[in-house]
């Protein structure tokens, strides 16, 4: 399943990085399953008008896949320069086939929460790659970026830790609107994404 969208989209997004981050902050890259993404997409379809933010992109699977799905804007914000310099190569390879995406696929080499969201920003996902204090700086980030752009914005997070339930759900201007399910952990826990709207 997996390899033949890498395959289909002439991308390598596979290999999970071996070893970790020096610092407890920053989680080690894992792409997100593409049976996962089917899961989710077919409960929350995006829009082409939509501009997606991948915090901790890796090597851009997400941006790629939901791209080609929808033709959405796709942002991919990605610390690690050797997985950035991956996502580089995959959107050249991409790019050959599919043109006119250069203003529709961008990646940005720099820490997620120094990333400055723009107005049209409206979709941002998380794989619970961080830290709670980092995600509560890119929430905060967000939240500026709200009182000077008012819009709907949706947050996505897979596999999200208690930390980052617990900061959701006890912030008021923020629903959870959609729950999907994908499968069982070990420990008998629920695999899910959960999607948080902003109340208007």
């Amino acid at each position: 399943m997996n390899m033949s969208y890498d395959k289909l989209l002439h991308i390598e997004t596979e290999k999970v990085q071996v070893g970790f981050n020096k610092s407890y902050h920053y989680h080690r890259y894992e792409p997100t399953p593409y049976e996962d993404l089917e899961k989710l997409v077919h409960v929350f379809p995006l829009r082409q008008t939509d501009c997606v933010v991948d915090f901790g992109c890796g090597k851009g699977r997400l941006n790629f896949f939901l791209h080609y799905l929808f033709k959405s804007t796709v942002k991919g914000i990605e610390m690690n320069e050797e997985f950035y310099l991956d996502a580089m190569k995959n959107f050249e390879q991409y790019s050959k086939r599919n043109k006119r995406i250069k203003e529709k696929i961008l990646f940005y080499h720099c820490k997620a929460e120094d990333y400055t969201i723009q107005e049209e920003d409206n979709c941002f996902y998380f794989f619970n790659p961080f830290s709670i204090q980092v995600f509560q700086k890119i929430m905060n980030n967000i939240l500026c970026s709200l009182e000077q752009t008012a819009r709907t914005v949706t947050i996505i997070i897979y596999y999200p830790s208690e930390d980052y339930q617990l900061y959701m759900n006890n912030h008021s201007i923020f629903n959870r609107t959609h729950e999907v399910e994908v499968g069982i952990r070990k420990n008998k826990e629920k695999e899910k994404f959960i999607i948080y709207q902003n109340v208007m």
